[in-house]
């Protein structure tokens, strides 16, 4: 078996002191000024052994890795895949690692897998929760750890922070398109896992709606659950009990696709028939037929923002905790028209 080589290793080719070496690795000039001649001949040991640092050893040492702790909530919406794609390139932009773990929505499981998070050798933790707020006793042990937390969507009081806000004003423009466009005839497919999720959508529906005078019976709400099946069957059950709808804005796109397929599946078009309106603006939204009318928020930019806030913690621990709102906009596109029974 080939031994791999150590710092000592490393010391005696370059000759120099093993602390020496440790100081070229970590950076630590401050501690003890290297010179570059010095810091060359560590560096060509280190390439002429094949030397590679021992991060295990190093975090067992130090209490900490050179890995953020990120908790998703589903790891089949292409929404959360975006925010981990910025997440994940800002962590490895400062030379971070991730380990990810995700809830399915669960919130038993979400205390069990954050549970699981600090007890690693991680620097720092970033959340999307599975709804809702965190229980003050998981709140006060994530604080305990030291560690900088980091908060997608939500606010909670000492963990940097992107939230949601932006969608109670850019849900008013949607609702105020929709209006416009003559509609007098909604529903409104909630496709989540729990009750308090999305509410920012929901509660703008209903208000937008109240103020233009539409009646509560034209202001249907379709409970379902989040996958693009869900979506299908909760849109059939609404035409066939509210066959009059012709507007049907959706909670997030994924569950968008089923919605346009079950119309078409009732010999129904979009938008002749039915316009239909969603949130996110993943990727394949350009991509539907029609192409979909949705609200945009750079998930994947809110994370590169989210982690950057967390990094600068670590950076310097006294900073003090920070929230961003989050901005969104709305896109038009083909999946809206002009209501058919107006």
């Amino acid at each position: 078996m080939i031994k791999r080589p150590t710092q000592t290793d490393v010391a005696k080719r370059a000759g120099v002191s093993r602390a020496t070496v440790s100081y070229v690795l970590n950076e630590q000039h401050g501690a003890a000024p290297v010179s570059a001649a010095t810091r060359l001949r560590v560096m060509q040991a280190i390439n002429d052994l094949g030397y590679e640092p021992d991060t295990r050893a190093q975090s067992l040492r130090s209490g900490h890795s050179k890995t953020i702790g990120l908790l998703v909530p589903d790891i089949h919406n292409p929404h959360y895949w975006q925010a981990i794609e910025g997440i994940e390139e800002e962590a490895r932009a400062g030379g971070f690692d991730l380990l990810l773990t995700h809830s399915s929505f669960d919130r038993t499981r979400e205390d069990y897998c954050l549970q699981a998070l600090i007890q690693r050798t991680i620097s720092g933790l970033i959340i999307i929760k599975a709804g809702g707020s965190l229980k003050p006793e998981t709140v006060k042990k994530l604080l305990a750890t030291g560690r900088p937390i980091g908060e997608f969507l939500s606010q909670t009081a000492g963990f940097d922070s992107v939230t949601g806000r932006g969608y109670r004003k850019v849900t008013r423009e949607l609702m105020d398109h929709l209006l416009q466009l003559g509609h007098k005839n909604f529903a409104f497919i909630n496709g989540v896992a729990n009750p308090d999720l999305g509410t920012n959508r929901l509660k703008t529906y209903r208000t937008c709606l109240q103020e233009a005078g539409i009646p509560t019976s034209n202001a249907h709400v379709e409970n379902c659950g989040t996958s693009t099946e869900e979506g299908y069957q909760a849109t059939i059950k609404v035409l066939r009990l509210k066959p009059q709808t012709t507007a049907i804005i959706v909670i997030n796109d994924l569950l968008a696709m089923g919605v346009v397929r079950a119309i078409y599946d009732l010999d129904l078009q979009v938008p002749k028939d039915i316009s239909v309106a969603s949130f996110d603006d993943i990727d394949s939204s350009n991509y539907f037929v029609p192409r979909l009318t949705t609200v945009r928020t750079d998930a994947k930019a809110e994370g590169k923002l989210l982690t950057r806030l967390l990094l600068d913690r670590l950076r310097d621990p006294s900073l003090e905790a920070r929230t961003v709102e989050l901005s969104a906009r709305l896109i038009i596109r083909e999946s809206t028209g002009k209501a058919a029974h107006s």
